[in-house]
């Protein structure tokens, strides 16, 4: 299938904030949620969310940034990283540092009356640095009329960068390309310089928010966030370049972001709800078959309206999820922290466990 690069219309380039801590986060936050997470060499640990407007989506969305220098103890003041400009929401922000050592701090734009939909960034070279010194927004030259990626890229045993994306085959003039989405991956291979788009997966309705493995047998799994009670999957033996038929897996979900991700065990891990009514029961699972089954893991927390997580792992083995919970009431932004062993325990087996640590909430 072949694209074409539309040319979109000047102001869709606009940005409202540049720079470094280029726009205190407004303090009347009226929601907020949809986070995420990195952690430097040097142990700053920075999270992201978006917010802006009365509720998402909206043509006011901004992304916004803080940090911690204190092993995620107290984190600072959130700044804005990118703005809302003549309609052009920015949103879904991913923090991801890649093998070099780059922060890159990756967000949507989309306009719907102007059909322009695309996945933007900012990079900072050194994110250990006192005085923190971002690009400008660019735009990542992903070949399609309308893209959008939630969660982080991978970088395969063989090099490539491979970013999960939701797209279509069209210009959209709304906010999500609903029936028309589909799913597939934007490949690197000069660092993020260039995109190739792969896959036109198709699944059940609200199909998005896909994440990809590297299985050990080289196969890449993607995993599907649908609004059919379950993740549906994918597989391709090609470093993505080609995708079979999509089918419904096993893991039941309730129609919501997921986690997953590589340990340094060779284990997986699995933040999903479990045994959920509605988005509840947000649990960390360890699958030690690489992905055929999963144990009952460690509950992070068991309330309604939690959601959206994101995770890593540090170099010493402890692991950091982020989340949100009551986005247009408390909109709590909330960390987790445990170990492998915890998850696998099903409790706090090391010691290190602490649940529903409150990083951000709406002041109303």
């Amino acid at each position: 299938m072949k694209y074409s690069i539309l040319l979109f219309p000047l102001f869709f380039f606009v940005i409202a904030v540049t720079g470094q801590n280029s726009g205190e986060a407004d303090k009347n936050r009226l929601w907020q949620g949809i986070p995420g997470i990195e952690k430097t060499k040097q142990g700053r640990i920075f999270v992201s969310w978006f917010s802006g407007g009365p509720k998402e989506p909206s043509p006011d969305n901004t992304v916004y940034l803080c940090f911690s220098d204190d092993r995620g103890e107290i984190f600072s003041e959130p700044v804005a990283m990118a703005g809302h400009s003549n309609g052009a929401r920015a949103f879904d922000p991913m923090l991801w540092i890649d093998p070099d050592g780059k922060l890159w701090y990756i967000f949507n734009r989309g306009d719907k009356d102007a059909a322009c939909h695309a996945v933007y960034a900012r990079t900072c070279k050194h994110p250990d640095q006192k005085k923190l010194k971002w690009s400008d927004e660019f735009r990542l030259e992903i070949p399609s009329p309308y893209v959008f990626r939630m969660n982080k890229p991978i970088v395969l045993s063989t090099g490539e960068w491979v970013m999960p994306v939701t797209h279509a085959l069209e210009p959209v003039h709304d906010w999500f390309a609903g029936k028309k989405q589909l799913q597939g991956v934007a490949v690197s291979s000069d660092k993020g310089k260039t995109w190739k788009l792969h896959g036109e997966i198709e699944a059940p309705a609200w199909a998005l928010e896909c994440m990809i493995t590297e299985l050990k047998d080289s196969r890449l799994w993607m995993l599907i966030r649908t609004g059919s009670g379950f993740l549906w999957e994918s597989f391709s033996s090609d470093k993505g370049k080609t995708w079979t038929e999509a089918n419904a897996t096993q893991i039941k979900n309730p129609g919501s972001r997921f986690f997953i991700r590589r340990l340094q065990s060779g284990n997986l891990l699995l933040v999903n709800h479990y045994h959920f009514t509605g988005r509840s029961h947000l649990t960390a699972q360890i699958s030690t078959d690489d992905g055929k089954t999963w144990n009952d893991g460690l509950l992070l927390d068991e309330r309604s309206g939690i959601s959206y997580p994101d995770g890593i792992q540090d170099k010493n083995g402890l692991i950091r999820i982020v989340y949100d919970r009551d986005r247009q009431g408390a909109g709590e932004i909330l960390m987790a922290r445990f170990r492998e062993e915890d998850a696998l325990a099903g409790k706090d087996a090391s010691g290190e466990v602490s649940l529903k640590q409150v990083i951000s909430k709406t002041d109303k």
